[in-house]
């Protein structure tokens, strides 16, 4: 059976960060958004948009710089940036101490589906017919996007039931989080350090 590795402290505490983030900045959204939009989700989009950034530069420089065949400048840009989107939403966004082997299975499934339907069925096709490749990876990204993160948080990330897994930041007391991530709150109960209830006065 396959063993997820110890994280490092310092990464937990920077994935612990990021969710306190996600979360204070989903619960402030208008308009009734903040009751539709999970954390993850924005976590997602600023990991995504990073390794999205990392795919175009990719393919400047590949089909661009040194001038190789779209399909295969596409490729590899596609692959180097989802595997690094892989560790990232792992480690980051869904903390998800499941075993890995299964979760990258899963996770390949995904991305061949992915690029099959979507890089090589609209951003190619798109770019065949005469759509600059830059706005044809922009709108397949885009497909992709809603896609991937629908696999990822309900297939790839899906925490089995009865397993052990790192405490989610709640949407209950988003409030209290937003104001605690400057005043050191750890929760929505109370400071790091301090008693949930207020101490008892002596006799």
């Amino acid at each position: 059976m396959a063993t997820s590795a110890p994280r490092h402290p310092s990464a937990s505490r920077i994935a612990h960060r990021f969710a306190v983030f996600c979360s204070a900045v989903t619960s402030r959204l208008p308009f009734g958004l903040s009751r539709i939009v999970p954390p993850t989700f924005l976590g997602f989009a600023l990991i995504n948009s990073g390794t999205f950034g990392v795919d175009l530069l990719l393919l400047t420089l590949l089909h661009g710089g040194l001038e190789l065949p779209i399909a295969i400048s596409v490729s590899v840009a596609y692959a180097i940036a989802f595997g690094l989107a892989f560790v990232l939403n792992r480690t980051f966004n869904f903390r998800s101490h499941a075993p890995v082997g299964r979760q990258a299975v899963l996770y390949a499934i995904a991305v061949v589906v992915n690029y099959v339907a979507f890089i090589l069925g609209v951003g190619a096709g798109l770019t065949a017919l005469g759509l600059d490749y830059h706005l044809a990876r922009l709108l397949a990204g885009g497909c992709e996007g809603v896609f991937m993160y629908s696999v990822m948080r309900w297939v790839v990330f899906r925490e089995p039931r009865g397993s052990v897994a790192e405490p989610k930041v709640e949407r209950t007391g988003e409030a209290q989080l937003a104001h605690g991530a400057l005043a050191g709150v750890e929760g929505a109960d109370g400071a790091v350090g301090m008693p949930a209830h207020a101490p008892e006065e002596r006799q």
